[in-house]
């Protein structure tokens, strides 16, 4: 999948509305009950990004990202305002904030993940585009300043020597949402003094196939 690893320019994105969509078949029987199939296990978010245009300068910059993606054919990095971090927003990312799983005494590599609800009702979000030097990583409770290392990229934790077997692996992180245009025409209106507008940019959430596991 073509992909840059380029983040949407973050003035303007900071502007955008949207957030995670689901596809939830309803069927409603006789009796007026009903049956729901959720279609998708994960989210799919949508974006706005028109919002966060606020001066002509702000319009040139999308347009030059746009021109940059040759529309909706290659995939970028956008930073959601409402989650980008392992955490709540109000607090700093801590190494304890996620449970990445168990160690084995032999696996090396872990998948970033973040939980949304309860364990027992929760689901997990798989992680692909965490952001340099944001990851924080503890074993057994215990932060590791070393011995380690991410693939911003694909979102895999790599460890030296394999935690112990039993030793809960956990990190907290920022990341990015992979998306690309959900259009091919940037509909521009110019008024009499040379200000652009546009009444919408659409961006849409790449499923990314899972990465395989290094070894």
């Amino acid at each position: 999948m073509s992909f840059h690893e380029v983040r949407f320019p973050d003035k303007i994105g900071r502007g955008a509305r949207g957030g995670p969509r689901r596809r939830t078949q309803i069927v409603t029987l006789a009796s007026g009950n009903e049956e729901r199939n959720a279609s998708w296990a994960q989210a799919r978010r949508a974006y706005d990004v028109s919002y966060g245009i606020r001066r002509a300068d702000d319009l040139a910059e999308v347009v030059a990202f746009f021109e940059a993606r040759l529309g909706q054919l290659y995939g970028f990095r956008f930073k959601d305002y409402a989650d980008y971090k392992s955490c709540l927003p109000s607090r700093a990312v801590g190494p304890g904030d996620q449970v990445l799983g168990t160690g084995n005494g032999s696996q090396q590599h872990f998948r970033l993940r973040k939980r949304y609800g309860d364990e027992a009702l929760g689901i997990w979000r798989p992680i692909r585009k965490p952001v340099s030097g944001t990851l924080r990583v503890a074993v057994a409770d215990a932060e590791l300043f070393s011995g380690w290392s991410v693939d911003p990229a694909t979102g895999i934790l790599s460890f030296d020597a394999a935690p112990a077997t039993g030793a809960a692996v956990t990190a907290g992180f920022e990341f990015d949402v992979p998306v690309r245009f959900d259009t091919d025409m940037m509909d521009v209106t110019l008024d009499v003094e040379q200000h652009g507008s546009v009444p919408s940019i659409p961006l849409i959430e790449l499923r990314l196939p899972e990465p395989p596991l290094p070894g």
